[in-house]
């Protein structure tokens, strides 16, 4: 299993080199010009230093290779600085977003936290409501339950984001007047009450979120479920005297999450692209709204590194899917 992680954490390399250089190449032909926004004032020859200090009048292929010579070997050394307080990257040049001026890792990691609230929050209470509501829908199979199940669930799948969002607000927030519509994203806990008051917040933007994740989700684990209940070692489980709690949690649970977790793992990049119509609804200042301001704004630096992290993200979780497979099933081998 490890010489499995290791080759695919070395073919990683080139993979994500390609992604990163393909996303560079379609972005140079997005339409836009980042001095458009400039004032008419402003005379052509500053303009055209604007342009070449922000490295728009060198090649593409000079481009990419000075953004990942600044995204794979100045980032990292400029968190080694922060991390031992250490001075490498005085005076480098980073990756600069066309928009702020400033760097794009400083105001990503600024934005990160925000994301990892409701994204992370929600992605928790998804799992923990949608894997028992699979198991015990495919264990009860065409009850009541499963059948109000699976309507709730068709319902949650089948409406978007955008959709869930200004509903719940209009309801819980204007009508009812429970939680705040906007996110406040400057709110910082320090005691009881601030938590509570970050828990009001977090609720409608987490809501949104984990119903469609808790509809796929338990519809993948009632299946799942349901293929493995009818298996063989199922009957020999209950032919020899064990409990139907022993059957079902321990035998059938084990064996029905080996599919499930690959819809976990990659849900996880998923729900971040879905984060991007959330943020915006409820005015969340994390990475979402940050990239559809970027896009806005054509800032091509901020854009190229999100969608690589997007990407990175997607690589990652596959692995992690492959790994978790061997150690849920022991029949699985790579080596």
């Amino acid at each position: 299993m490890l010489s499995f992680a290791m080759r695919r954490l070395v073919l990683t390399i080139p993979t994500l080199l390609f992604i990163s250089f393909v996303i560079f190449m379609l972005l140079q032909l997005a339409p836009g010009d980042p001095m458009a926004n400039v004032p008419l004032t402003v005379p052509d020859e500053v303009k055209q230093k604007m342009r070449e200090a922000l490295g728009l009048g060198e090649p593409p292929l000079v481009q990419y290779w000075k953004w990942l010579v600044q995204m794979f070997w100045i980032e990292p050394q400029v968190f080694i600085d922060w991390l031992f307080g250490t001075n490498m990257t005085e005076g480098v040049q980073r990756v600069i977003s066309w928009q702020s001026r400033s760097p794009v890792m400083d105001i990503i990691l600024q934005r990160i936290p925000q994301t990892l609230w409701v994204v992370g929050t929600a992605y928790i209470v998804a799992i923990l409501i949608a894997l028992p509501v699979g198991i015990y829908s495919a264990y009860r199979q065409y009850s009541v339950f499963d059948q109000a199940g699976t309507f709730v669930t068709m319902i949650g799948f089948s409406i978007p984001p955008f959709f869930t969002g200004p509903l719940l607000i209009v309801i819980f927030s204007v009508q009812l007047g429970w939680f705040p519509s906007i996110y406040d994203t400057t709110h910082t806990v320090t005691d009881w009450a601030s938590f509570k008051v970050q828990l009001g917040q977090m609720i409608m933007p987490v809501l949104v979120l984990a119903l469609q994740i808790t509809a796929q989700l338990s519809r993948y684990m009632r299946a799942s479920t349901l293929d493995n209940l009818n298996q063989d070692y199922v009957r020999t489980a209950r032919a020899k005297g064990l409990s139907e709690a022993i059957v079902v949690n321990v035998h059938v649970v084990r064996n029905s999450m080996i599919p499930v977790v690959t819809v976990i793992a990659l849900g996880i990049p998923a729900i971040f692209g879905g984060a991007i119509i959330t943020e915006n609804v409820f005015k969340v200042n994390g990475i979402g709204q940050l990239l559809i301001t970027a896009l806005s704004a054509n800032d091509l630096p901020m854009v190229m590194t999100l969608t690589f992290i997007f990407a990175v993200l997607i690589v990652l979780f596959n692995l992690i899917a492959d790994v978790l497979y061997g150690l849920l099933d022991p029949r699985i081998r790579y080596d």
